[in-house]
Formats: C-alpha cells, structure tokens, sequence
C-alpha cells in the first residue's frame, strides 16, 4: 500500500536515499570541477603548441629567405637545391620544393614523413601561392594533420615559378600533451572513485545520527517516549539530535502529566458517582422524604463534579503561557482590586500590609485569580471570623536575574506541617491539613496557583510554622520592562 494516492498510470516515485543524493551532488561537482580545469589547460597548452609551431614555420621561412639569398646561385634549381640541403627537417617536421606546378626537390635521409607523395598538397600550395604571398594552412592527408607554410620562390634570372613549403605534423606535435591528459582523466577517474569510496562512508557516518532519529521515531509509540538518541560529536547533527531529544522530554513529560491528570480525576470522579449510584438503588420510591433527599445529595455530588471539571479546565488553562495576555499594570492599583474583591469573600480583617509601586508587564486577570485563590484558601484555613489575613506585593529590583515582582498573602492559623508543605502544591491532595483542599474544593486550588505563576516564568512558594500562620507568595520574573 502506497503512502500517498498517485494518478492512475502514473509511475512511481523512485527514492532515493539522502546518502545517495549527497555522494551524487559530491561526484558530480568534483567530476565537472575536474573536467572543466583538465579541459582548459588541455586547450591552452595546445594554443601554446599551435603557437609555437606556427612560430617556427615562420622561422623556417625567413631561413630560406637568408639561404637564398647566400646561396649564390643564378637557376631556380640551384636555389631551391641549396634551400632543402641546408634547411635539414627537425623532428616532426617534413619540407618540399616545387618548381613549375610540380614536386622537384624533397629532403634526403630519413625523415618523419614525406611531402612530394601528396598530390593534393602541392597543387593546394600552388593555387594558393599564384599571387606571390606567403601563405599558412592546415591541411589532412594519409592520416595526418599537418600545419604547413608555404612561400613563393623566384629568381630574376629564370623563368621558372617555384615555392618551398615546410609542414609540421600536429598530431605527433600534440602526442605528448595528449597523453598528459589521458594520463591526468585516468587519474581523476581514479581520484572520483576514491572520493565516491570515501564520501559513501563518510555521509553514512554523519547521517547515522538521522538513521538513529528515524528509527527512534520508529519505535516511540504514544504510551512509550522514553527512548532517547545517542547524542555524539558536536555539530549541526548533534545539535538536532539535541533538540529532538528535548523535544522527546517535553513530550514525555507532557504524557506523563495527562495520564496523571486522567488517573486522577478518574479516581476524583468515582466517589461521587458511587455516592449518587448508591444512594439511588436504595432509595425509597415510595416516600416522599427519602426521594427528595436522594434528590439533593445527587444534584449536591453532581455540582461538584461540575466544579472538578471547572477546575480542570483551569489548570490547564494555567499552564499555557501562550494564552496570557500580559500588558502593563500598576502593581499598587493591582493589589488594592484584589484586595476589593477579597473583601467579598468573607468577614475578615483584610490588609494590604505593602504595595509595589511600579509597572510590570503581566496578566492582571491571571494573578488576580491566583491572589483571590490563596485568598480563599486563607479564609478557609486561616482563622475564624474577624481573624486578619494580610495581602501585600514588592519589587525587588536588586534580585539576582534582572529583579522580581512578589506577591504575597497571609493568615494567622493554624499554619502547615512541614512535611506536607511540598505536597500542598500538587493536585488533588487530601487530608486535613492538606492546603488547596477546602470544603467541597476539588484539591486543584493551588496546583492552579502555581501553573499561573510557572506560565509568567516564576514560581510560588510557602513560608510556615505549625500554630503560626502561612505566608504564601508568587514570585515572578522581570523579564519584561518595569517603571
């Protein structure tokens, strides 16, 4: 089964590994690389070659002018006579006399190859010398190129036209820049192979790191995410192996809070729904009074299961930052509205024992919900009608960190034992003592609180001693600008 739908008819997608594609890319470009530089100073040299051999072609040609005229000579013959014998053929290198359209004096001896045999050089010389100028040409015969010049040669005394022609063999001239580069294509040839050898495992070592993730991937299901990737070196690799396997954390921290969650609201859940269960199968349908107080237990133990959702929702609202609003707020202006407010809540002695005067970047509503959280939790735990519960807030501009904002509320009650001041925080807790769980609460008071302040990038904490009060207070970062 494919992946994706394809078009009917159409052909299927060949994959092509990363590792391939990079040795690809590598090869290609150290291939082009190489043929590119071999082909340019192969073409340069051969400009060099050609250069020098038309250079001596001319040379040759002035030769023959000097001969001429030292030679002494008063016929054609004896000119041209004196020309082939004293202009001896190098290497590569072959001459011709032609006297009246036709061959008539060739180097003697052994030499690389001849001129008088090719008939279609000598009448081409001919044609193009008629008009008395010194001509160059490149011309094929008998399987050789050959570069030639071609000069007219008269003499006042005779009647007769001749020309004297030298010609070089280019291709023997060129023999040895060929196979230069033969033998330099060879070894790139070579070269690529070693270069492909060692790229393969080379690209196979620094992709072993994606191979790793991939197969990871592979193997991490939603119930399991605690595998993590062997981070190894210290490059771009290793840094996305670093990240992923942060991101593995987050998400493995994320799964263990919501199985958690659902453990305990399942557990939450249960008791009211078996009171309700339990009282229905044994209510009395036939007296009035049993039905009515069934009836109010069960819309009593639903209203509470209503505010646990509530609750819920809270705190996983409190736990995303991104949700927050935060704009500048007047610290003092905030402290005396939640002091307001808190007044509502119950007869107490409500004081606001400091203010911070300042402007914090925040979410007013958020810590107005958490303040009127420890607030409520005050009144439930702290002292009795009149009792004083005080609210206050500070900046502290000369904290490690850039400063913080504090905001705190205390009671006078009872005060926390000392080994439950750890455990108030987390959710659901019960017990008497136990802060964050007041009557009918759903234990999530302060677990709230203290998503609301980790969203803000602060924290909260408790200061208290058994029969002397508990002090709670949000401690939040500046990282935002105050005044």
């Amino acid at each position: 089964m494919s992946d994706s739908p394809s078009e009917p008819g159409a052909r299927p997608r060949v994959r092509v590994s990363v590792r391939v594609r990079i040795l690809a890319t590598l090869l290609l470009a150290a291939g082009i690389g190489m043929a590119v530089a071999g082909a340019t100073a192969y073409l340069l040299q051969r400009e060099r070659v050609l250069a020098t051999v038309d250079e001596r072609l001319t040379t040759l040609v002035s030769d023959a002018k000097t001969v001429a005229a030292d030679s002494g000579a008063t016929t054609l013959d004896g000119v041209m006579t004196a020309i082939i014998q004293r202009l001896r053929p190098g290497a590569n290198e072959s001459s011709l006399a032609i006297i009246d359209r036709a061959p008539a004096l060739s180097p003697g001896g052994s030499v690389d190859f001849r001129l008088d045999g090719n008939a279609a050089l000598v009448t081409r010389v001919v044609s193009e010398t008629a008009d008395g100028d010194v001509v160059r040409g490149t011309v094929t015969a008998d399987g050789r190129t050959l570069r030639y010049i071609a000069a007219p040669v008269q003499v006042s005394s005779d009647a007769r036209t001749g020309s004297f022609v030298a010609a070089v063999d280019l291709q023997a001239e060129l023999r040895p820049l060929t196979d230069a580069f033969t033998t330099y294509a060879l070894v790139a040839a070579i070269a690529l192979v070693a270069v492909g050898i060692v790229g393969w495992f080379v690209a196979g070592r620094l992709l072993r790191p994606i191979r790793s993730l991939t197969n990871a991937a592979n193997r991490i299901t939603a119930s399991d995410l605690s595998e993590r990737i062997p981070v190894a070196g210290n490059d771009d690799i290793s840094q996305l192996t670093t990240t992923v396997n942060g991101m593995l954390d987050r998400l493995d921290d994320a799964l263990t809070a919501q199985r958690q969650l659902l453990d305990d609201v399942g557990h939450e859940l249960k008791t009211p729904l078996t009171i309700v269960r339990g009282h229905l199968e044994l209510v009395d349908v036939s007296d009035p009074a049993d039905v009515a107080a069934s009836r109010d237990l069960a819309i009593d133990e639903l209203d509470r299961m209503s505010g646990l959702v509530t609750d819920i929702t809270l705190l996983a609202d409190s736990g995303r930052a991104g949700g927050f609003d935060l704009a500048p707020v007047d610290i003092a202006d905030l402290t005396d509205r939640i002091r307001a407010k808190a007044e509502a809540m119950a007869d107490r002695e409500w004081v606001v024992s400091e203010r911070a005067h300042g402007i914090v970047d925040v979410d007013a509503d958020r810590i107005t919900q958490a303040m009127l959280q420890l607030a409520a939790n005050a009144v439930a735990y702290g002292e009795t009608a009149g009792g004083r519960i005080e609210l206050g807030s500070a900046l502290d501009a000369d904290a490690p960190d850039g400063g913080q904002l504090r905001l705190w509320v205390r009671d006078f009650g009872p005060g926390i034992p000392l080994d439950a001041q750890q455990r108030i925080f987390e959710r659901f807790q019960r017990g008497p003592s136990t802060r964050g769980r007041g009557p009918g609460g759903s234990g999530l008071g302060l677990a709230i609180v203290s998503g609301i302040a980790a969203a803000h990038g602060g924290r909260v904490t408790v200061d208290s001693q058994p029969g002397e009060g508990a002090t709670f207070t949000i401690i939040l970062p500046l990282t935002r600008g105050t005044t």
